[in-house]
């Protein structure tokens, strides 16, 4: 029996559903990339992957994995019900049979799998698939992951949490996903093999909570050394990430040798040539500043083949490689001949130690435009043969790089949605871009377009969109976004419910469709430093966030509550301001007060879920501990990420989490140290200063707190059903409130206006300590995409 509508979604879907492999341009060169585990080991870790979804009623679905029941180089699955009721899932590979199973999950169970959990209760008997269906998907790759993703937001996963994630990837469709884990120990066996001493590599590699940065030459020995029991367990953990991985069908992307080296390794070899680079973001040049060997020199190659090599040996290989050489550095020089030549040698490093090496390379340094004209990415992208390197289009939901540089020369890319910048929580999306980006990526001229891919740089946040992504894997057109978020919303609870559809397509329409091409980074204010001079930026009506909540709480759901509260926080914060310009000690405290206590009432909201616990991190952290020195060391990591990111605060608040605990202990101080602050200008007759308040709010507030040890919370506390019905009504006046309206129409004027300043204005608006984007993507705001 279906349950009640399955036959019109069923008919909708079929009429957007890929009815064959559409991707682009055939690149005979990527063929051997491609599942290897056989065809029988892959059935069985599906059906695994069933079993831990579902339990025992894995037994009503058959799985079987069959190639050629679809074209090359895409997958496909079909589905079918036996005559005993059984559903029948048949697929290219573990993970086409994965994506088989979900859909029918979806479309048929009204079932769902995210990271915050999942609904996955299936109806009594199943629902019946009347005639066989097949869909195959649109390109040859789905890609999953962010280099930065490995730190903001995996960094201390075990292997328990690398399982569900490993099944979540299956599931929607991932058969690229990066697989970073580990590399360190290739790294270490690679310069020890060269002469270089453990205490060299002590003074190169950071901390945990920071190797993202590391990798890429970003930064080196911050937050370390990374004890050998890390570099040890992390090594296992990799290997038991690649089998799973490898078992479904998918095709691992590991690291390579990109160029950045220990300063000792100028020591081994005195003849070497290497350049020390300039210090990244605003770090000195105790943490940065890091040391590139020179393309032209004969160890480069070497190097590159002796990676490779070690890393066949301890994990295998899939011929794809990731490495960033350029990670927001720019070359030394812009002269076509040596970028070339940059990109040739990286190549040939993989290449001498696999012939069969791709290279897979992050494309967000093309993001910078003034450095990387068409002739400087010219010179990068086709410094490798043809097909031999595939170009994430990293951020091509909002800054898409393929449209200006010829769908890059004729390199296969993927289209890449990054959405979100540190892990950060706030609700964010471009759905409309997201609807419509792949289809007219595939349409462009001579599209050497070759898959989608996800690459935020943190995730637990918006799955909403991320659901919605991944069905483009196999959608032939732009959805009706109103009507596919009424299935999503009956999928994620098992009911058909009109408020819950009701609000879940007022945030579609409004918070979760951003179209003027802002990114998901710096706009909750309760989380940043505080300072005088922001400018709240809104892009959506608050009043639409607010009818939302009202939907959820009549359903007895927690979705909206905390976003709602920030937005309410920028008309605190405009009082607060105001007060200070007119020099008004009664109002700045009054207005003080407000907002400390609207930030305790988010606290605890906060504290009332287990999804927002600071404790959590700080747990995960400290369980990779074995003695009180790699404890300490492993917890000043995790706070220092979501804090200072640094020892100065270089980046400070880029990877805020809206959590409880840090609420609590760190942003409530701060901001009671804002207002004090403020007060004692009023009363000495004194200026603002940017850098005096940074420097004490630092040593008072921000610095102590990433070296305590008090323990948090892993377990919530209070009916979240309960505290947000308290606080709808609470805040709904000041929802309702004429002066609040006005703050919050003046945020969306600004937005409107900000594609008609120029770069010089615009860069007066950003933070003064903060340097989350620079001033080259920023420019792009305001620019219409799609």
């Amino acid at each position: 029996m279906k349950h009640p509508g399955v036959s019109l979604i069923i008919l909708t879907i079929l009429s957007t559903a890929a009815p064959g492999c559409v991707t682009g341009r055939d690149f005979p060169q990527l063929r051997h990339i491609k599942a290897r585990a056989s065809p029988a080991a892959q059935a069985e870790a599906a059906q695994e992957l069933i079993v831990r979804l579902i339990g025992a009623r894995a037994s009503l679905f058959t799985v079987k994995v069959n190639e050629s029941i679809g074209p090359v180089d895409c997958d496909t699955f079909e589905l079918s019900s036996a005559a005993n009721g059984h559903i029948q899932i048949t697929g290219t590979t573990g993970v086409a049979v994965a994506m088989g199973f979900y859909y029918y999950l979806k479309y048929f169970c009204s079932g769902q799998r995210t990271w915050a959990g999942q609904q996955t209760q299936l109806p009594e008997i199943l629902p019946v698939i009347n005639s066989p269906m097949k869909i195959t998907t649109n390109d040859k790759f789905r890609y999953y992951q962010n280099v930065c993703s490995q730190s903001y937001t995996m960094a201390f996963w075990n292997w328990t949490r690398w399982e569900q994630e490993i099944d979540w990837m299956a599931l929607h469709g991932i058969n690229l996903p990066l697989a970073f884990v580990g590399q360190e120990a290739i790294f270490q066996k690679v310069f020890l093999t060269l002469g270089l001493t453990q205490a060299d590599l002590d003074e190169y590699f950071t901390g945990p909570a920071f190797l993202a940065w590391a990798r890429m030459g970003n930064i080196e020995h911050w937050g370390g050394p990374l004890p050998q029991t890390w570099i040890a367990n992390k090594m296992l953990l990799q290997q038991k990430i690649l089998n799973r991985m490898r078992s479904l069908g998918m095709i691992p992307v590991l690291p390579a040798f990109s160029g950045h080296v220990p300063r000792a390794l100028t020591r081994v070899f005195p003849d070497a040539n290497v350049t020390r680079l300039p210090a990244w973001n605003t770090f000195n040049t105790t943490y940065s500043g890091t040391y590139l060997l020179e393309f032209q020199d004969p160890l480069f190659i070497g190097i590159g083949q002796l990676f490779i090599e070690i890393m066949t040996e301890e994990f295998g290989t899939d011929h794809v490689y990731n490495c960033d050489t350029f990670n927001e550095m720019n070359p030394v020089s812009n002269d076509p001949s040596y970028i070339s030549a940059a990109g040739k040698a990286v190549f040939e490093g993989m290449l001498a130690g696999d012939p069969q090496s791709v290279w897979l390379m992050q494309g967000w340094l093309f993001e910078d435009y003034l450095f990387w004209q068409p002739t400087q990415v010219k010179a990068l992208v086709t410094s490798v043969p043809l097909g031999r390197m595939i170009i994430l289009d990293l951020c091509a939901e909002t800054l898409p790089v393929y449209q200006r540089v010829q769908s890059y020369y004729g390199q296969p890319f993927i289209w890449c949605m990054l959405h979100n910048f540190g892990g950060t929580m706030e609700l964010y999306g471009a759905v409309d871009n997201i609807n419509k980006g792949p289809f007219i990526a595939r349409a462009f001229p001579n599209s050497t377009m070759i898959g989608i891919g996800l690459a935020p740089e943190g995730i637990h946040q918006n799955e909403v969109i991320y659901e919605f992504m991944t069905e483009n894997a196999w959608r032939t057109a732009p959805r009706d976004v109103q009507q596919w978020v009424v299935s999503f919303a009956q999928q994620r609870y098992g009911v058909n419910n009109t408020a819950l559809n009701t609000a879940w397509q007022l945030l579609m329409k409004n918070v979760y469709n951003c179209t003027d091409n802002h990114l998901d980074i710096d706009y909750v204010i309760l989380t940043r430093r505080p300072w005088p001079h922001y400018s709240p930026e809104i892009w959506y009506n608050p009043e639409e966030l607010f009818a939302a909540w009202g939907g959820f709480i009549n359903a007895s759901l927690q979705v909206v509550e905390t976003p709602l509260l920030q937005v309410i926080a920028n008309a605190v914060y405009a009082s607060i301001i105001n007060a200070f310009n007119n020099k008004n000690i009664t109002a700045l405290q009054q207005a003080g007060q407000n907002l400390t206590s609207l930030l305790n009432d988010m606290e605890i909201l906060l504290a009332s879920s287990e999804r927002f616990l600071v404790g959590h991190w700080i747990a995960e952290a400290k369980s990779w501990s074995n003695s009180t020195n790699e404890t300490l060391l492993y917890e000043y990591n995790a706070r220092n990420q979501i804090t200072l990111w640094g020892p100065n605060g270089e980046i400070h608040d880029y990877a805020s989490k809206q959590w409880s605990g840090v609420t609590a202990d760190y942003y409530i101080p701060r901001w009671q140290f804002f207002i004090q602050w403020l007060k004692q200008l009023i009363q000495n007759g004194s200026k603002w200063d940017d850098n005096l308040f940074g420097e004490h709010v630092m040593q008072k507030v921000e610095a102590p707190w990433t070296l305590q040890t008090k323990v948090y919370p892993t377990e919530a506390l209070g009916s979240t059903i309960q505290i947000a019905t308290y606080f709808y009504e609470k805040y709904k006046p000041a929802i309702q409130d004429p002066v609040n309206k006005a703050v919050w129409e003046a945020s969306s004027k600004k937005l409107d206006n900000l594609q008609h300043l120029n770069a010089k204005t615009i860069d007066k608006l950003q933070h003064p300590y903060s340097s989350r984007l620079p001033l080259f993507y920023r420019k792009q705001q305001g620019r219409k995409l799609y």
